[in-house]
């Protein structure tokens, strides 16, 4: 998990493109989504985290975003 604060606008991008950085999330609320979710990109940059992947998000007791990922947010709602 990577604070948004901990990087660089160009090392962000750079992260993004070679494909280190696959989801983003929200640190207060414990939601992680695709980075081009439309919630997701509303939130403050001051709770934005970024994962490599699904498991990490999870592993780090994140959810599933209802908007972007809604298979994922059931399979999650209905554990």
């Amino acid at each position: 998990m990577i604070e948004h604060s901990q990087l660089s606008s160009e090392n962000l991008r750079s992260k993004i493109h070679r494909r280190e950085i696959r989801f983003g999330g929200n640190k207060k609320l414990k939601i992680y989504g695709l980075l081009n979710c439309r919630s997701g990109k509303r939130m403050k940059k001051e709770n934005r985290v970024f994962f490599a992947d699904e498991k990490e998000a999870l592993e780090n007791g994140y959810r599933p975003c209802g908007h972007c990922i809604k298979e994922a947010y059931k399979l999650w709602k209905n554990q």
